[in-house]
This record gives structure tokens, C-alpha cells and sequence, in this order.
């Protein structure tokens, strides 16, 4: 039997995915378009990346700079995002070229942007990454510390904070991942109360190819997702 293209794996992914997502947003009393689909395009040929935006993909989130670098001349019109953790020397090649940057982790990062950002007369939309589990492993602001580091971050001119992002712990089954997801929604929605300058918080970016139903059903905004749609990869490419 002859193997799957890749477009033939997105192709019969694709509508088994947006069909989830719909009806996780039905349990959650949300819309489909309530929920925001980011393809998650690592490691993913820019032809296959293409054929996805005309099936209907209008975000895509690269996780490394320099990968999303070489594809940038060849995307088809799409929203761009970068979603895999940012090093500051790496800030100047990012910013105004995505329309949201998922993983500021901290304070740092979030001067370093606002530098960037201030010297090429635009303001960077991000997201605050937190790092839900407590792991030693990630990155991010702990959810104790998050309220006093976006209102830190708030101050810094050239930023616009629109919500927050996490990557819980890994989890046996989805359902696990629950109590992480209830933290960040809570903390989402605390935050979004307040009055903090320089923000817009209405994005709550959570959930993956493993989880992101049990996500939508506990408060997601946006979800990132690659393998369910591209199928498995070589990340060490």
C-alpha cells in the first residue's frame, strides 16, 4: 500500500479536527468561530503549509526563528505567529514580522521586544507564557507571580499584552490535564478583570494535539495544533 502524502494526512485530518473543535466549543456554550485553530507548522514543508491556508487555515505558529525565516518569502497570505520560546538575540528577527508572539516568559524577554518594537515605530501584541505546572523544565511566570509580571510588562512601551499561554505538564490522558487548565482560566479571567494599561486580554492560548478538546471545554480561546493535523514529524530535523 502505497504511504500518505503529506497533504493527504492534513486533508483527512483537517475536517476530523475543525468537526472536534466544534464540538468542544458546543460543550463549552461557544461557537466554532469562538474558537481560534493555529496550525502548528513545525517542521512542515512550506507547500504543504500553503495547501492548509487554502483549505482554510488562517493561522500558523513557527517555533523556531530561523526555520520561520526561510519560509517567510513563501507563505501564502496567512496569519503569522511565534510560538516556541524566543531568545532575546533572536528578538530583532521576529518582531514585526508575526502578529503575535505566544512565550514571553519574562520581564527580559518582554524589555527586549519592547526595544525592538519602540526602534521600528510598531507595537508587539504577546502573550504571557505560564508556566502552569510549576516544571523546572519550562519556562514562564509562575501563576502566583503572573498578575505582578504583566503588570510589569504593561509599563514597557511598544507591547501589547493579550492574554496568556501555557504548556501544561504531560499528562496520561487529556482529562488530567484539567486542573492545570481550570488554574489558567481562572487567572485568565482575574487578570482580564483588572484595568492594567497596554493591554487587551482576550486571548487564552492552551491545548494541543493531545488535549486541545478538554482545553476549549475548560475556557480556550486558541489552540495550537500540529500532529493532529500534519501527522507525526522528524523534530529533529
Amino acid at each position: 500500500m502505497m504511504e500518505k502524502s503529506s497533504v493527504e494526512i492534513f486533508d483527512e485530518n483537517y475536517s476530523i479536527v475543525r468537526r472536534k473543535i466544534a464540538d468542544a466549543a458546543k460543550k463549552a456554550g461557544k461557537r466554532e468561530e469562538d474558537i481560534t485553530l493555529l496550525a502548528a507548522t513545525k517542521t512542515v514543508d512550506v507547500s504543504v503549509i500553503n495547501h492548509a491556508i487554502e483549505s482554510g487555515i488562517e493561522y500558523i505558529g513557527e517555533n523556531r526563528v530561523q526555520e520561520f525565516l526561510s519560509k517567510l518569502p513563501d507563505y501564502s497570505p496567512v496569519h503569522k505567529h511565534f510560538i516556541g520560546h524566543l531568545q532575546t538575540n533572536k528578538v530583532k528577527d521576529i518582531v514585526g514580522k508575526v502578529e503575535l508572539i505566544h512565550s514571553v516568559d519574562s520581564y527580559h524577554l518582554a524589555k527586549e521586544i519592547s526595544k525592538q518594537s519602540v526602534k521600528n515605530n510598531i507595537t508587539s501584541d504577546i502573550l504571557v507564557e505560564i508556566n502552569v505546572g510549576g516544571e523546572d523544565s519550562k519556562y514562564g511566570f509562575s501563576p502566583e507571580n503572573a498578575k505582578e509580571g504583566i503588570e510589569k510588562i504593561s509599563l514597557l512601551d511598544g507591547v501589547c499584552v493579550r492574554g496568556l499561554m501555557a504548556i501544561p505538564p504531560i499528562c496520561e490522558t487529556p482529562k488530567q490535564n484539567i486542573k492545570y487548565f481550570d488554574l489558567l482560566y481562572k487567572l485568565f479571567v482575574d487578570i482580564r478583570s483588572q484595568t492594567i494599561d497596554n493591554s487587551n486580554i482576550d486571548i487564552l492560548s492552551m491545548g494541543m494535539s493531545d488535549d486541545f478538546e478538554t482545553a476549549i471545554e475548560c475556557g480556550a480561546t486558541m489552540v495550537r495544533i500540529g500532529t493532529a493535523l500534519f501527522g507525526r514529524r522528524n523534530y529533529n530535523i
